[in-house]
């Protein structure tokens, strides 16, 4: 079941990602905008490697982050790869 927010872009949906806050109409969570975001990625950026958002997508989602810290912390966080996971190499996940 979808849920709406007071949102315009962002909803829950029970069947993706068990809730988690994500972009209408898509499987995007808003910590993976906002973890790109605090990497030092502008908004506009972001849309290469997400081009199947909008701008106002992802300027949504920030605006959610901003008045929902706490509970998008606790997702990045959750969903974190742990350090001994990460070839630093190449920054991707090692395989065993």
């Amino acid at each position: 079941m979808v849920h709406t927010t007071d949102y315009l872009y962002v909803v829950r949906d029970d069947e993706i990602l068990h809730g988690e806050p994500i972009i209408r109409g898509t499987r995007t969570p808003v910590r993976a905008i906002v973890e790109t975001w605090r990497m030092g990625v502008a908004p506009e950026e972001i849309l290469k490697g997400m081009p199947h958002l909008t701008l106002g997508q992802v300027f949504g989602a920030l605006t959610y982050y901003s008045d929902h810290q706490d509970e998008i912390n606790q997702y990045i966080e959750r969903n974190r790869i742990p350090d001994e996971l990460i070839d630093p190499n190449n920054h991707t996940v090692a395989v065993f």
